[in-house]
């Protein structure tokens, strides 16, 4: 099969881009610095030209709600409308389990505009919900980190790790489009502040964590808010087996 990466350049993108090529399918990566732009769709009819499927693993600018709902928003609709007109069969979107439950996100409510667009387009489709990757709460830490020390929330999570999550969408784009797909995460569940302090014990890097809902995340996602659904696809890689490499 012949398959488009939308955001090829980022950590997932690339991952799949690999797993697809490892099994023997014909990849074709998007992004900004390859020469296709989904925000004016410079380059996108060329790129999509006999393409199967599309795999939507795009990330969004750090901005506020409304600058973020209309990134989101534009460069999905360039992406379906440029699909459609190249007879794409398949578009398979990554997506964040919970983002339906928690409001005052910016990156939440782009997603969640990602899922409308792609549920009411044109193109057949999958939408993949996934839970945060392992590296999500050193990466989180770093955000807020300032003289030494990092404000974090005690946020319940059950991660997974980024190589898995490219074999998912892998398997899943070389398929039939199955409408919202079950949520997929990691097989146990963190606490991520506990998460940070491991992943930058083992990368050597002090930093002193202070648990708070006071800072990028609040009491809205406490619990078991980002938590996969009954049903779950689990798949195999420990957050332990992932910072074992991290070492």
């Amino acid at each position: 099969m012949r398959i488009a990466i939308a955001g090829a350049t980022g950590n997932i993108g690339a991952l799949t881009a690999a797993a697809l090529e490892r099994a023997g399918h014909d990849v074709v990566r998007i992004s900004r610095s390859l020469g296709v732009d989904l925000v004016d769709g410079d380059g996108l009819d060329e790129a999509l030209a006999g393409v199967d499927a599309v795999v939507d693993a795009t990330n969004g600018p750090a901005t506020g709600r409304d600058e973020t709902v209309a990134y989101f928003g534009t460069t999905t609709r360039n992406l379906l409308a440029a699909e459609k007109r190249a007879g794409v069969r398949h578009h398979v979107l990554l997506s964040i389990v919970g983002i339906d439950r928690v409001e005052g996100n910016a990156h939440y409510a782009g997603k969640r505009e990602q899922e409308r667009l792609v549920a009411e387009g044109a193109v057949p489709w999958t939408i993949v919900p996934v839970t945060q990757f392992h590296d999500f709460a050193a990466m989180v830490a770093s955000w807020t980190e300032q003289d030494g020390v990092a404000p974090i929330a005690p946020l319940l999570v059950q991660p997974i790790a980024p190589a898995d999550v490219a074999d998912v969408l892998a398997d899943i784009a070389t398929g039939e489009p199955r409408g919202r797909h079950v949520d997929v995460a990691g097989p146990e569940t963190q606490d991520l502040v506990d998460m940070a302090r491991r992943t930058n014990e083992a990368r050597g890097h002090a930093v002193k964590l202070v648990p708070t809902w006071s800072s990028l995340f609040g009491p809205s996602m406490a619990g078991e808010v980002m938590l996969p659904a009954e049903g779950a696809h689990l798949a195999p890689t420990t957050f332990d087996q992932w910072l074992a490499e991290q070492r």
